[in-house]
């Protein structure tokens, strides 16, 4: 009896159990003998210079092994880490404890030792520090006229620049018979996952160190270790097998880590270091970000011109940058299109990517504009936006390698019932509550990176799959056991899938949703290795039956190889072991994009979300009732693990568009919220009913298992939809998120 596909099948979480019962060891969690635990203290004022600190008086509390700041930090490489981070901008990165120098509020300035997490905190409550302070700048509205082009870089390999103008814009918007213009803001957000970020150091002796780190990349911080502290590659080794989300707050090594590390060297000693939930606001964030947009149409609705600008923060020694407008021309054509992308550099730490991080910004000015056009033009939105359909990326000039959103469209609003809604604003109530029908376009580009996987076939004819990519709570560890199974036609039970281990082979950092296309195809390439080999073992068995065949002619399952003509004649993977004389047979493989090929299509997943909200007339108070979002992402390797992936993205969706921002007070350059009783994010009492729609998509071009990628794409195109249902609520379009009551009062 043959084995069923895996793939496409809604497999629950295999390491599920443990995470619910707590078994499931995350890095501030793991038992290890003989350890010192490090408490952070952070700086309170924005810019200046550290003058001294009573660091003597604290180092007297019994208990106290050691306080680290600049003054007696060890030397080290400090060389140019922006070449060993794979997701570090142009640039000087932050060093730690490098210098008296503030350059941000919350900057960490010393790091107390002691025998107790307790006590390493308490001493930090009480060690001062004085300041001679400096004038600074953490506004970006107040200083818009800063705003420079960001400087080129490797990142632009990933997050290109926005494409060339085309026609003439000015021109195009005078002679337009409706346009849409509007400025565009949101706040700062932080990432806030559930786990704090936390650093296991465990010193093994002659320069040596296992880390038990919070991370969205083992192999990126054993690189930056091995750099910065001047340690072999191998004597660094970083464990992240379970990582409490994420959402890109991990892809770049934070500062707990270096000083856990630093410290474990130091003094020879196992070490701990863990950050608050406060401590979670003083790194990375998605930067606030100002746009102005001008669309124009003719009197059919025909879209004739395009401009779209943003403006963005970053820190002052480094230039984070995000694709904002660069999706507005790939979505929809138009002769005339100008795209501008400015930085302001501010006395902040630098931004780090947060899920769908510009694709989230950008989508939310061009959807809200491209509604208020269809409104403008007396077309439903859904229309307008067919009217309006991009057949290939012209922004690029190339085709796609798939595209079914226009099923996103049809499946997404019967779904829905979109059929139902009264286009006139303020036309459609629920008692005292004025209801409101919107919809929007969401799209993210479908990347690919090299990666590297093993595969092994043990003495008991079982298969296990190496990679040391992560696993961030999306279901990586079951949707590449899926796919490792179903190279060899094996059971999901005997396949283990070992990963989160810079010792296994080389993952890039987990981001950016090519993490299945990534690490899967490397998986596809070491288990296409491992058939080959198995079948060449095959054909050397003396009367063997598959002697000059190809791979072709043969199918694996079972935990057999048998002929496709003739199935009777197989052989067991365990007679191939004992054929190998018992050993294990194993095959590592790198697999690398075609470029070339790659390089000819634009690809991209693509969806449609549309929103119910309903708004008190008289508070203000929204409510998101219900919300549909069709999505078509190519083959979806595991639709459980997938929908709840959209899932989190659409109660993200809600949070950005109502609830979510860090407060900053620009008198002290710091952010005024740094709890989650103060960071609204939602809870379930603001969850209604949400549903999602795969709509099925053929891709034989963006990699071998036709996926695409669906982290980010579930964040993009909901904000701006529920921006979009208020507006038809209460004939309101606010475009400043997130959207509170006293905007509709």
């Amino acid at each position: 009896m043959s084995i069923k596909p895996l793939i496409g099948q809604p497999i629950s979480r295999l390491e599920g159990h443990l995470k619910v019962t707590g078994a499931a060891k995350y890095a501030g969690e793991y038992n290890v003998s003989d350890l010192l635990y490090g408490y952070v203290v952070n700086s309170t004022i924005t810019k200046g210079k550290i003058i001294s600190m009573n660091t003597d008086e604290v180092k007297k509390i019994p208990g106290i092994v050691e306080i680290f700041t600049h003054e007696n930090r060890p030397s080290l490489a400090w060389f140019d880490m922006q070449y060993s981070d794979m997701d570090a901008p142009p640039g000087s990165p932050f060093r730690p404890l490098h210098k008296p120098d503030i350059k941000y509020n919350g900057q960490p300035i010393a790091l107390i030792v002691a025998e107790t997490f307790e006590l390493a905190r308490y001493a930090a409550s009480i060690l001062k520090a004085e300041y001679q302070t400096e004038a600074f700048k953490t506004d970006l509205e107040a200083n818009l006229g800063e705003g420079r082009k960001p400087q080129p870089g490797l990142a632009t390999m990933l997050k290109p620049p926005p494409p060339k103008d085309k026609g003439d814009i000015d021109l195009a918007l005078s002679a337009a018979a409706f346009t849409s213009k509007g400025t565009f803001t949101h706040g700062t957000e932080h990432h806030n996952p559930l786990e704090l970020f936390a650093t296991t150091t465990v010193y093994e002796g002659k320069g040596k160190v296992t880390i038990y780190d919070k991370t969205q990349g083992t192999v990126n911080c054993q690189l930056y270790v091995g750099n910065v502290f001047g340690l072999h590659f191998k004597d660094v080794r970083v464990i992240s097998p379970y990582v409490g989300g994420g959402f890109g707050s991990g892809l770049r090594p934070q500062y707990q880590l270096f000083l856990s590390v630093m410290v474990a060297l130091e003094l020879k000693r196992n070490v701990r270091v863990t950050l608050d939930r406060s401590q979670m606001f003083t790194f990375g964030h998605r930067p606030p970000t100002i746009q102005k947009t001008k669309f124009g149409s003719d009197i059919n609705g025909k879209i004739t011109a395009l401009y779209h600008e943003a403006t963005a923060e970053t820190s002052l020694y480094e230039d984070y940058t995000e694709t904002v407008v660069n999706w507005a021309p790939m979505i929809y054509p138009s002769p005339n299109s100008k795209m501008e992308y400015n930085l302001v550099p501010l006395d902040v730490f630098t931004p780090i990517d947060m899920r769908a991080p510009g694709g989230s910004t950008g989508l939310h000015a061009i959807e809200s504009t491209i509604d208020d056009l269809a409104h403008q033009a007396k077309i439903d939105p859904i229309q307008f936006r067919l009217l309006n359909y991009a057949e290939r990326d012209e922004s690029v000039n190339r085709p796609f390698s798939s595209k079914e959103l226009k099923q996103c469209f049809i499946q997404g609003a019967e779904k829905f019932g979109w059929d139902k809604r009264n286009p006139e604003p303020r036309s459609m109530r629920n008692g005292n509550k004025l209801v409101g029908y919107g919809m929007a376009t969401g799209a993210w580009e479908s990347m690919i990176l090299p990666a590297r996987a093993e595969a092994i076939l043990t003495t008991e004819g079982k298969l296990i799959v190496k990679s040391a990519v992560t696993d961030i709570g999306t279901g990586t560890l079951t949707v590449m056991s899926q796919i490792a199974a179903d190279e060899l036609g094996l059971p999901l039970d005997q396949v283990t899938f070992e990963y989160g281990d810079s010792k296994m082979p080389f993952a890039p950092i987990q981001g950016g949703s090519f993490t299945v296309s990534t690490v899967g195809s490397a998986i596809k390439a070491a288990g296409k290795a491992l058939r080959k080999k198995l079948l060449k073992i095959a054909q050397h068995i003396p009367h063997s039956a598959f002697k000059g065949l190809e791979i072709e002619d043969v199918v694996f399952q079972d935990g057999y190889i048998r002929l496709k003509l003739d199935p009777s004649k197989e052989i067991a993977f365990t007679a191939l072991i004992h054929a190998n004389k018992g050993k294990v047979i194993r095959t590592k493989n790198f697999n690398v994009p075609n470029l070339l090929k790659l390089k000819k299509h634009s690809r991209a997943a693509h969806s449609a979300a549309f929103v119910e909200v309903e708004v008190d007339e008289e508070l203000g108070v929204i409510n998101v009732t219900r919300a549909v979002t069709a999505v078509a992402a190519g083959k979806i390797i595991n639709p459980k693990t997938a929908r709840s992936q959209i899932l989190g993205g659409m109660v993200w969706s809600i949070s950005k568009a109502l609830r979510e921002e860090t407060i900053s007070d620009h008198n002290f350059g710091k952010y005024m919220n740094q709890n989650l009783g103060e960071y609204h994010i939602p809870v379930h009492a603001d969850i209604h009913d949400l549903d999602v729609i795969f709509v099925e998509e053929n891709d034989e071009i963006v990699n071998e298992l036709g996926s695409k990628g669906i982290g980010e794409i579930g964040l993009v195109g909901m904000p701006p939809a529920i921006a979009n249902a208020i507006f038809h609520a209460t004939g309101k379009r606010i475009n400043e998120f997130p959207i509170h009551f006293d905007k509709l009062l």
